[in-house]
Parts: C-alpha cells; sequence; structure tokens
C-alpha cells in the first residue's frame, strides 16, 4: 500500500507571523504550517514560511540509513502545554535542506540570530555532549558551520566554527555553554546570536530571557565553507546519520542574517514565550 502524503498548509507571504521581526528572517519553520506527512504522522517534508528566501523546503533523508524512512521526525499535533500549538518530536533523526551555499553568510560575517521554540528529552548518550538540534557543518575540512545543541545532561550550548583550527574545544570552536540544564519535556525558547563583521564578534545564547546565559568571543574567518543545514542533526551527516542528533521536540524555529538589535530580540523572544504559552 502507498504511503498517504500530505502537507499542512503554509502562507505563501514573507512569514505567516506578522507579529515576529520581518527585517533579515530568512527561515521560519512552524510545525502549525507547511508540514509533510505520510504513513499517518511521520514528517517528510518541513517548508520554510519565508517564500522569498532560496531555502525553501528541508526533506527527510534516508541515505546512510540501514532502515528506509527511519530518520524521519514524528508531527505531535495541538499540544496544550503549548497553547494547541503542533511540535515535531525527532528522536535521532533528521531533515535536511539542500541548498548548499543558503546560509553560508551567518558564518563569515552577516551574522546570525535563531530562535528555537524546543523541548528536551533525556538524551542517547553517543559522541559525549553533542546531541544536535540544528547545525550547517561542513562534512570535510575542519567542519565549519553553526550549530545549536544540548549536552548528554541537557545544558544548552551554541557555537560557530570558523575552520582556522579543529578542536572540541578552542577559541575558534567555542561552546557557549548554559550553566543550568534544561528541564525534560518542559518547553522553553532558547535564543543564540553572533555578531557581524569579519574581526572578533561575540557568541550569545538566551533562554526565556532578553539577557544572555553566556557568551564568548569568535573570530569570524571570511574564508570559512558552511554546507547544507540540518535540522534535528549537526550536519548533513550521511556517514552516520543520528548519531549527533538530538531528543526532543521543536515548534518554531527562526533564522535571521544578522544579529537583532536587543530590542527586536525582547520582542520576538517575548512574543514567542506568549504565542507558545511559555513562562
Amino acid at each position: 500500500m502507498k504511503s498517504l502524503f500530505l502537507i499542512l498548509p503554509f502562507f505563501v507571504g514573507a512569514t505567516a507571523d506578522a507579529q515576529v521581526v520581518a527585517d533579515g528572517l530568512i527561515l521560519d519553520l512552524d510545525a502549525d504550517k507547511g508540514v509533510g506527512v505520510e504513513d499517518g504522522d511521520r514528517v517528510v517534508k518541513w517548508t520554510n514560511q519565508v517564500a522569498t528566501f532560496a531555502a525553501r523546503d528541508f526533506m527527510k533523508q534516508d541515505k546512510g540509513r540501514k532502515e528506509p524512512g527511519s530518520g524521519r521526525p514524528t508531527l505531535k499535533k495541538s499540544v496544550a502545554a503549548i497553547g494547541g500549538h503542533n511540535t515535531l518530536v525527532f528522536k535521532r533523526q533528521e531533515l535536511v535542506n539542500h541548498e548548499e551555499d543558503a546560509f553560508d553568510h551567518l558564518l563569515t560575517g552577516s551574522g546570525y540570530t535563531w530562535f528555537a521554540v524546543i523541548c528536551v528529552y533525556e538524551q542517547v548518550v553517543q559522541l559525549k555532549d553533542v546531541n544536535s538540534f540544528f547545525g550547517n557543518l561542513q562534512n570535510s575540512r575542519k567542519y565549519e558551520g553553526i550549530w545549536g545543541n544540548v549536552t548528554d545532561d541537557n545544558r544548552v550550548w551554541i557555537g560557530s566554527r570558523n575552520a582556522i583550527t579543529f578542536g572540541r574545544w578552542d577559541e575558534n570552536n567555542p561552546m557557549v555553554l548554559a550553566p543550568k540544564p534544561l528541564k525534560e519535556n518542559q518547553y522553553y525558547v532558547v535564543a543564540g546570536r553572533m555578531g557581524a563583521g569579519t574581526g572578533v564578534v561575540k557568541i550569545e545564547v538566551f533562554i526565556n530571557d532578553p539577557e544572555p546565559v553566556a557568551s564568548q568571543p569568535f573570530p569570524v574567518n571570511p574564508a570559512a565553507n558552511s554546507s547544507k543545514l540540518a535540522i534535528g542533526q549537526e550536519r548533513d551527516a550521511t556517514n552516520h546519520p543520528g548519531k549527533e542528533s538530538f531528543d526532543g521536540e521543536l515548534a518554531r524555529f527562526l533564522i535571521y542574517e544578522r544579529p537583532l538589535a536587543n530590542d527586536e530580540l525582547e520582542q520576538t523572544l517575548e512574543h514567542l514565550k506568549k504565542t507558545y504559552a511559555i513562562q
């Protein structure tokens, strides 16, 4: 029997949510919209609500997996804890956008801000403390790119990698680490911000509050070359799918191609908290 493939409707303008800051927004993944499913609730596609940006669809990926279809997250509908919104449940699974260069500039000078409405589960320990909920690390060289993770005990950490050196961790590959873990099965708004420019900039991480919980300096390398963006995984990891990915949920994921000003970051964070009933 063929799988039934359905797509939740999505908005074809700049973004469906007029309350978030619009300037510089290049990615809006919303579990309420643009989600394609098959076999009931297994997600095969998640469509960017920013219709003007090159990177549109994040697709299921079977390459490298022993069991076809095992990389698909699950659509979880009408979650009461976040005001009845949907989430995508990831258990060492991923969705990948195949626009190779769409997000490169975030690392090499434009800077970035991202927001994730996220819930973590108990992590399955694999590579120590690398449980990624997104990333576009290069598949070779020195694995440059940007990423967001939780440790094995669910402390959020984020970073950028500039390809000057390879390491876990050094000044070119900082681990910007929150001091306290997230509680399992509780929803948060987590955000990351990296400054613009080609000198030494600041990377900051935020949790439910516009004051950063951690920050570190980062030397930008304009020659760095990141890769495809994966959601639920640290990169397009066909050689070890699911090995550096997180267990948890994502209800919303936004990326801006610039560092938002403090008031803009606070506006968007507070809007997301209100929308998803997060205290």
